[in-house]
């Protein structure tokens, strides 16, 4: 339980023990109760100008009198008199004011006067009173709007500038953490809830031990680390693995995110990491957790001007004093995670304060499918379901995707009025997360669909021909996003090294696509871009980076668009030469998987033609499905146009069948490359 500043609550308060006298009753209660019985009494002595009241002459209050319509009078010591009627003079609207004034002239009223008009308006059944007036108090009535002005005026600015130095000021607020502390019973987070990164956690199990028993370490005089950094791709849990130390050594966790120090005030940054800090060691021991570091950890001096001297780096400065001053066993442990830790100050991540960097990978098949298994636990599953295959088809997900994956199933489930989740679920919501949502039948022209239909086919054949690519999972010309047909791959296991034919067999399929258009339309389109910007970028890798070129050299030539700094451009580091001979290994490269690509397409013509076709039916094809339709095989199931008619007709045969049997595939792992779109 916290309170509302982020410090813990005290353990031995009872929330059902009614308050004692130490209760104060909030200032600012009281200062809102003195402005609201102010302006009740300014409303109460001006409520009587606020009347509609009407101005009479001597003539017309005589007329009142004798006709006794006088309902009130009221005689003020200057002459004014004031009253109502009960009923308004003839002539006078229905609607005229009930309230009237009358100023006679001072040295006209005498006792005489007066007694005669107050016997008089007595008779008609009028009420008459005297009214002496305090001139202390028509001072004070004169004075209390102005009153009212200023003291709004102290208490919303002055009196709030004067505490801003104190804790509950407007200013002083600012300089408070904005830090976030649970405990174990609220967030119940082990490392049993962590899953696929299993060197990670075991890399910071030793943290929980010091946590548990520093003794055991300050025995032989080792020292803990003080600060650990995760640093992995966004989504792959590292503030589930912080928030899990946590849990497992069973102490306050202080989370805030580094978004959080800076203000637009200068050094509200520097004093909330102050605050943090001073918390922390007060509640030790206890982990800080910072999240994304890098908002303000980034290298110093790289700002306009040179200097650098901003607020982030006055904020950055004080982490830095604050972990340079903690004891050597004080049991506060900072945790930081980050995205880039390239960009990060060298003095933070040095050893003394961050001594170590955890690096919170995404998740390989086996960690994937223990991934998949803790978030299955809460889903209903049918029997056929095959985790190890889903686990298959997600290479490079992140363990948020995947449980967003789990999540999109259980909806599309739902939606479809099943009783558990269906294998076909959770690949259409791997397929919505990767490419999205699948478009119902679209008005697309019939030609663009032939056109789609006969791309993708180009890029499944050979890929189902390829021996070093990955295996075919499933092509369909349904659209998805931007794309208007995918192509689908179902990788066996991770590859953590690509080799040079396993590059050149992906270069072959993506250029299958567009190779399919010119063959059997004897044009090309856009909808091969995607498939360019990968082959390029492969290419390039290959040759600038993995050393794959014939005549480039076992070199690395670095990557001359990276951006070091605000004003600092990359440049390249080889000459102009050079950079003429990598240009031509990238095109041989990317001519040469082309015309092998343009080459298959040719002797597999009809193999292309029978597998759009069988798109154009089923709009959708498993891997299985394809192998069957390039052996000449039937597809017994129902077509597009049998499902929309709403009655399934016989099975689909091939007119004539296909020959050559696809190669022989060994069993090769996934790559981590992008898929033919």
């Amino acid at each position: 339980m916290t309170e509302g500043n982020g410090n813990p609550a005290p353990d031995n308060q009872d929330p059902k023990r009614p308050m004692g006298p130490n209760v104060k009753v909030p200032r600012n209660l009281v200062s809102w109760v003195v402005l609201l019985g102010l302006a009740m009494v300014l409303v109460a002595l001006l409520n009587n100008q606020l009347l509609p009241t009407a101005e009479y002459s001597i003539s017309e209050f005589d007329a009142l009198i004798r006709d006794g319509k006088v309902k009130s009078l009221r005689i003020k010591e200057d002459g004014m008199i004031e009253g109502t009627k009960k009923a308004p003079l003839e002539g006078e609207p229905p609607g005229a004011p009930v309230a009237f004034r009358v100023n006679y002239p001072r040295e006209a009223i005498d006792k005489k006067f007066l007694d005669d008009m107050v016997e008089a308006v007595r008779k008609g059944g009028g009420d008459v009173r005297y009214e002496r007036q305090n001139q202390l108090v028509l001072l004070l009535v004169s004075m209390l709007p102005w009153v009212l002005i200023f003291g709004f005026i102290w208490f919303f600015i002055f009196r709030q500038l004067r505490s801003a130095s104190g804790p509950g000021g407007m200013l002083g607020n600012f300089g408070r953490s904005r830090h976030r502390v649970t405990h174990k019973e609220h967030t119940n987070v082990t490392f049993a809830d962590v899953a696929g990164i299993d060197e990670s956690k075991e890399e910071v199990q030793e943290i929980v031990e010091f946590l548990k028993a520093p003794k055991k370490f300050q025995r032989l005089g080792g020292r803990i680390p003080r600060g650990i950094l995760l640093v992995g791709p966004p989504g792959c849990g590292k503030t589930l693995l912080a928030k899990a130390i946590a849990g497992e050594a069973d102490v306050p966790f202080f989370s805030i995110s580094g978004s959080d120090f800076v203000e637009m005030f200068v050094g509200v940054g520097a004093s909330r990491v102050r605050d943090l800090f001073k918390q922390a060691k007060e509640n030790s021991p206890c982990i800080i957790f910072l999240d994304e570091i890098d908002a303000v950890g980034r290298r110093r001096g790289a700002s306009f001007g040179g200097g650098g001297h901003d607020e982030r780096e006055q904020t950055l400065n004080a982490i830095l004093v604050e972990m340079d001053g903690f004891e050597t066993n004080s049991g506060v442990i900072v945790i930081a995670a980050t995205n880039r830790a390239d960009v990060l100050d060298p003095a933070l991540i040095r050893p003394g304060r961050f001594d170590r960097q955890v690096y919170v990978s995404l998740p390989d098949l086996q960690g994937r499918y223990e991934v998949l298994k803790v978030h299955l636990k809460k889903i209903k599953l049918g029997p056929t379901v095959d985790v190890k295959r889903v686990a298959r088809g997600t290479p490079m997900f992140s363990g948020a995707e995947l449980a967003a994956l789990v999540n999109e199933a259980a909806l599309i489930a739902t939606l479809s009025s099943k009783e558990y989740v269906e294998q076909e679920d959770l690949e259409e919501a791997r397929d919505k997360i990767r490419w999205g949502r699948a478009k119902k039948r679209s008005s697309t022209d019939d030609r663009d669909r032939r056109l789609t239909a006969y791309h993708e086919a180009g890029h499944a054949v050979i890929q189902a021909l390829e021996k070093d690519a990955d295996p075919l999972h499933k092509v369909s010309i349904i659209p998805r996003g931007p794309a208007g047909g995918a192509t689908f791959s179902l990788p066996e296991r991770d590859r953590m090294v690509y080799s040079k034919s396993y590059l050149l067999a992906t270069l072959r399929v993506l250029f299958g696509g567009r190779i399919a258009e010119q063959v059997f339309f004897n044009e090309v389109s856009s909808g091969a871009a995607a498939d360019i910007k990968q082959a390029t970028e492969i290419s390039r890798r290959m040759i600038r980076d993995w050393g794959m070129g014939e005549h480039s050299g076992f070199l690395f030539y670095g990557d001359d668009d990276a951006h070091s700094g605000i004003l600092e451009i990359g440049t390249r580091e080889y000459s102009d030469k050079t950079a003429e001979l990598l240009d031509s290994e990238i095109r041989r490269i990317i001519d040469g998987a082309y015309e092998q690509s343009k080459r298959t397409v040719l002797e597999q013509r009809d193999k292309v033609e029978a597998v759009a076709e069988a798109l154009l039916k089923f709009e959708t094809l498993t891997g299985e499905e394809v192998n069957a339709v390039i052996r000449g095989e039937s597809i017994e199931r129902a077509t597009v146009s049998d499902l929309l008619d709403g009655a399934a007709k016989p099975a689909i045969t091939m007119a004539r069948p296909i020959g050559g049997e696809p190669r022989t595939r060994p069993e090769i792992g996934p790559g981590t490359l992008p898929q033919p779109g």
